[in-house]
C-alpha cells in the first residue's frame, strides 16, 4: 500500500477524536460562561439582602458622614471652602473636602469639651481663654497640616523636574515620541512629579487633546517652573520647534535654578540661626563661663 494512502487514512482517524475535543470544549465553555452570567441572578434582585450583605461601615457611617460633610459644607464660607479645596488638591491626599470639615468639626467640639472639663476640675480661672484657644487649634490644625504637605510636595516636584527633563530629552533624542518619552520616564521614577505625568498619560489615552491635558496638570500643581515648561512645550508645538531643542534647554534652566533654590536657602541659614543661639545656647554658655566667676567672687566677700 502507498506511503501516502496510509498517511490520509491515518489524518482522517485522527481527525474524529479532534473535532470532538474541540466541540465538547466549545460547549465547556459556552457553559462555564453561561454559569459566570447566571451566577447571583437569585439574589441580585433583592435590594434589601445587597444593602445587608455591606459592612455597618459602609451601609451607617460613610452616609451619616457624607451628610455631616454636606451640612458642614453649606454653613462654611465658600471662600474658605474653596481654599480647603486647592489645598486637599495641592496635597493629593485621598479624602473629601467634607471628610476634612467634619474632622474640623470634631477636633474642635473635641478640644473645647476636653479643655472646658480640665477647667472645671482645675478651677483655673483661665478656662474659658484656654478652651477658645484648643477649639482654634482644633479647627484650624488640619488646615495647618494640609498647607505643609501642599507646600511640601510642590517643592518635591520642583526638585526633581531638572531630572525628569533631564531624561525626557535623552529619551526624545534618542528617537522616542513626546509621549512616549513621558511614558518611559513615568515609569522608570516615582515620586509627585511622576503621579502626576501619570495622570498626564491617562488623559491623553482617553483622547485629551495634549494642551487640555497639559493645562489641567498645571491646575493641579501649583510649580511656576513646571507652568514655565508647559507653556515652552505649548508654544514649541504651536510654532513647529523641535521638541528636543526645547528640552535641552528648559532642562538647563531648570537646573540652574535649583542650584539657585539651594543657595538661596543656604544663605538664609545663618539668619535662623541666630535667634536659637542668642536665646538658647548663648545663655547656656553665659552660665557655664561666667557662674563659677560670680560663685567665686561671692565666696571672697
Amino acid at each position: 500500500m502507498p506511503f501516502y494512502v496510509v498517511l490520509a487514512a491515518l489524518a482522517v482517524t485522527l481527525s474524529v477524536p479532534a473535532l470532538w475535543y474541540s466541540l465538547s470544549l466549545e460547549r465547556g465553555t459556552s457553559r462555564q460562561v453561561g454559569r459566570n452570567l447566571r451566577a447571583g441572578l437569585g439574589d441580585g434582585g433583592d435590594l434589601r439582602t445587597l444593602v445587608l450583605s455591606q459592612s455597618p461601615l459602609d451601609r451607617i457611617g460613610r452616609p451619616a458622614l457624607r451628610s455631616v460633610g454636606g451640612l458642614a459644607r453649606r454653613l462654611s464660607p465658600s471662600g474658605m471652602v474653596s481654599a480647603l479645596e486647592r489645598r486637599v488638591e495641592l496635597s493629593a491626599v485621598a479624602w473629601s473636602v467634607e471628610l476634612f470639615l467634619v474632622l474640623k468639626l470634631v477636633l474642635a467640639v473635641g478640644l473645647l469639651t476636653l479643655s472646658l472639663i480640665w477647667a472645671s476640675l482645675s478651677g483655673s480661672s483661665s478656662g474659658a481663654l484656654v478652651a477658645l484657644v484648643a477649639a482654634a487649634v482644633g479647627y484650624l490644625g488640619p488646615d495647618a497640616v494640609l498647607s505643609r504637605l501642599a507646600t511640601a510636595r510642590q517643592l518635591s516636584m520642583s526638585n526633581a523636574l531638572p531630572d525628569t527633563l533631564d531624561q525626557l530629552t535623552i529619551c526624545v533624542e534618542a528617537g522616542l515620541g513626546f509621549d512616549s518619552a513621558m511614558a518611559r520616564t513615568a515609569k522608570s521614577m516615582k515620586g509627585p512629579l511622576a503621579d502626576e505625568i501619570g495622570r498626564l498619560l491617562q488623559d491623553l489615552r482617553v483622547g485629551v487633546p495634549r494642551a487640555e491635558a497639559l493645562d489641567g496638570m498645571l491646575a493641579r500643581t501649583d510649580v511656576p517652573e513646571l507652568r514655565q515648561f508647559v507653556h515652552a512645550v505649548i508654544q514649541a508645538e504651536s510654532y513647529g520647534v523641535p521638541v528636543s531643542r526645547v528640552l535641552r534647554a528648559q532642562a538647563v534652566e531648570q537646573r540652574e535654578k535649583r542650584r539657585f533654590r539651594a543657595e538661596e536657602r543656604a544663605m538664609k541659614l545663618p539668619v535662623k540661626v541666630i535667634f536659637p543661639l542668642v536665646f538658647c545656647i548663648l545663655p547656656v554658655l553665659f552660665i557655664v563661663v561666667i557662674g563659677p566667676a560670680f560663685m567665686h567672687l561671692d565666696g571672697g566677700l
